[in-house]
């Protein structure tokens, strides 16, 4: 089975992500900040998104409050625009054809997974779909990439697990898959994936034909 992270790696979702964030900063009394500044943190989360949109991180006070105002904003614009990676629908009809299941495992809710697969017509034909809130630990922990391989009924050692975050591969390699690196994601300036441990490096979704074919 492959198993994938969502934004960044299926779901091109830095676009909604960002005009979430914006319209944040607009009622904060700041300025819209383009898309290739935020970009980069649309994989990490309300944590890395306050972060560049607010210059905030988890231990300030105000950090709670914010992050729940964000997601608020977010829950009504996420399918306004989200689009699959150019590959990913080939990619995965091929799967289909093979009959070989692939999933879903991110941290983002479910509140917000649910509604964006079935957006991007996704959901009911995914072997297993997991969310950060559907274990008690997220990524890196392994723990949501178990529970996938359980729902599918696959051996976690049959798996490939795809992402573009370091915690991706984190917990990839903590389940005992085969790991892969989305190169096309949402990586920083400051990510280093060549130091992350990965098995496979792919610039777009269509070279993980390779794994299948090979």
């Amino acid at each position: 089975m492959i198993l994938f992270d969502l934004d960044g790696t299926l779901v091109d979702t830095a676009h909604d992500l960002a005009y979430a964030l914006n319209l944040q900063r607009e009622r904060h009394g700041l300025a819209e900040l383009p898309l290739d500044v935020i970009r980069p943190y649309a994989s990490h989360g309300s944590k890395g998104l306050l972060a560049v949109g607010f210059d905030l991180s988890s231990e300030d006070e105000d950090f709670e409050v914010m992050r729940e105002e964000y997601l608020a904003l977010y829950d009504q614009v996420l399918t306004r625009k989200p689009i699959l990676f150019e590959g990913v629908a080939e990619l995965l009809a091929t799967l289909d054809q093979k009959a070989m299941p692939w999933g879903v495992v991110t941290n983002k809710p479910r509140r917000f997974t649910q509604p964006l697969l079935q957006n991007v017509g996704l959901l009911e034909r995914a072997a297993s779909v997991v969310c950060g809130d559907d274990a008690l630990r997220p990524k890196p922990h392994p723990d949501t990439l178990f529970l996938a391989c359980e729902q599918a009924g696959v051996n976690p050692q049959q798996c490939w697990y795809v992402g573009d975050a370091e915690r991706d591969i984190q917990a990839g390699k903590a389940a005992g898959m085969q790991t892969v690196v989305a190169l096309y994601g949402y990586l920083g300036a400051d990510d280093h994936p060549e130091a992350w441990g990965a098995d496979v490096f792919v610039n777009a979704p269509l070279e993980l034909l390779a794994l299948v074919n090979g």
